[in-house]
């Protein structure tokens, strides 16, 4: 593979962007076992990482955090982890918020079903000798409380619907290759 695929947001409409941080993973840098998928012949331990973000627009009135992966040998990407209906109030998601049965995540929110066809994180897991997967961790801060799904839709019915009401983002880019 000589060119890397577009990341997720090259062809959307621009917003303002706010700032996104990890104790778990940062930007442009290999990711732990932690944040690895166990299965598909991998064996991390599949733990969604610590996130905080900070500088959204005084009007946010909830959340959706995303993680992508534009890099996977599909033809549409892979989808890693879609969370909707973060309350405006909640400004970070502690290690393993959105993994296993997610009783860390805030009262209402929510994950669709990612490309592993779980509702939760699922982590990196790039064919052997790929050079190393991009992984997209967006913060979307959106004018409304609630985009008005529920977790059946697909990630790309989330994605049309934070397309319409994103006012900014925040985006970290880890990669992961083996």
């Amino acid at each position: 593979m000589t060119e890397r695929a577009p990341l997720p947001y090259d062809f959307m409409p621009a917003v303002p962007s706010f700032t996104v941080e990890s104790s778990d993973v940062a930007d442009g840098q290999m990711m732990a076992d932690a944040q690895v998928y166990n299965g598909f012949g991998m064996s991390g331990q599949n733990i969604s990482p610590e996130l905080r973000w900070h500088g959204f627009p005084a009007e946010t009135k909830s959340f959706a955090v995303t993680c992508y992966d534009p890099d996977a040998p599909t033809g549409s990407g892979f989808w890693h982890m879609v969370l909707l209906d973060v309350p405006a109030s909640v400004t970070e998601l502690a290690t393993g918020a959105v993994s296993g049965d997610q009783s860390g995540l805030p009262a209402g929110a929510f994950c669709v079903r990612n490309d592993y066809g779980s509702k939760d994180f699922g982590g990196a897991a790039p064919p052997a000798g790929d050079p190393p997967h991009r992984y997209v961790f967006a913060v979307h801060a959106l004018d409304t409380d609630s985009l008005g799904v529920n977790s059946d839709i697909s990630p790309a019915v989330a994605g049309f619907n934070l397309r319409f009401h994103t006012l900014a983002r925040a985006v970290m880019i880890p990669v992961y290759g083996h």
